[in-house]
């Protein structure tokens, strides 16, 4: 199995400010043989923030420029200050994520914000690297109310042209989320195809396509809302800004009563997905 080439932009765009640092084995500059060996964690989380109970972290694994999330990989975390780890096994997610891109998922507690310490255990070899914990996220959280927001429809696009960049179009544009939060269960992707369609989040929407025909006919409303309101320029759509959304792709389910039941983001697996629709329609 070859793994992908990595591009600067996937991490970029998953992970503003949760990755401090991405470290590699050794220091300072490396021979060229040694530099296509290093391993670099990549974190894909983006909205890690101080909470007393779990939240899910998401990172993929490089050796050189090149994608290599195989094996099997631990994660350990130290607070701001201290040297003690709490090393937590994960799960490697691959299904529906293109070759060689599978990410790796643990269920992390982060009861304090900073500057946390962590180092990944990738065949045999400890990587160090940190992450930035906020003192309260951003985007909505599980057990919060979803925001009431409109999104794009072809009757009231919202300002945003497309409504949606992938070819062809998909079907999950014809309601808006306003019309259905609160009323029945819902799943909202909010992912630009376009955009990056070798990249995590170009994936992502033809996950929740390939799964979503059994979840519709349990009356689960599915939409879709793009980033940006337009393919040409950096502003973001309203329902985007709405939700207060820091990176892409994210994916949410929304409860009949109107609450948020679950939320992924950075990258998820179509396995991953499908286990948010069940709990969502038990």
């Amino acid at each position: 199995m070859t793994p992908n080439p990595v591009s600067r932009r996937t991490f970029l765009a998953g992970s503003a400010g949760a990755a401090l640092t991405v470290a590699t084995l050794g220091l300072g500059a490396a021979p060229a043989g040694a530099a296509r060996k290093a391993i670099s964690p990549l974190v894909l989380s983006s909205d890690l923030h101080a909470t007393p109970g779990p939240q899910r972290f998401v990172f993929a694994i490089a050796k050189g420029a090149r994608y290599a999330s195989f094996g099997r990989a631990d994660v350990a975390f130290a607070p701001p200050g201290s040297k003690t780890f709490t090393t937590l096994r994960t799960d490697l997610e691959q299904d529906g994520l293109p070759r060689g891109r599978g990410i790796y998922v643990a269920a992390a507690t982060f009861p304090e914000p900073g500057v946390w310490s962590a180092r990944a255990v990738v065949d045999g070899r400890t990587v160090p690297f940190a992450v930035q914990v906020k003192p309260a996220p951003e985007a909505p959280v599980a057990g919060a109310a979803a925001p009431r927001a409109a999104s794009p429809t072809p009757t009231a696009p919202l300002g945003v042209d497309p409504i949606c960049t992938r070819r062809p179009a998909c079907p999950l544009h014809d309601v808006s989320l306003d019309q259905v939060i609160g009323t029945r269960p819902v799943a909202v992707m909010f992912a630009t195809p376009a955009l990056c369609q070798s990249q995590y989040c170009g994936p992502v929407l033809d996950e929740l396509l390939d799964v979503m025909g059994p979840y519709r006919d349990r009356g689960v409303a599915m939409v879709h809302v793009e980033i940006y309101r337009s393919t040409r320029g950096a502003a973001v759509a309203p329902t985007v800004e709405a939700w207060g959304l820091p990176s892409e792709p994210w994916f949410y389910t929304v409860d009949a009563t109107g609450g948020i039941r679950e939320r992924l983001d950075g990258a998820f697996s179509t396995g991953e997905v499908t286990g948010a629709l069940d709990r969502l329609t038990r």
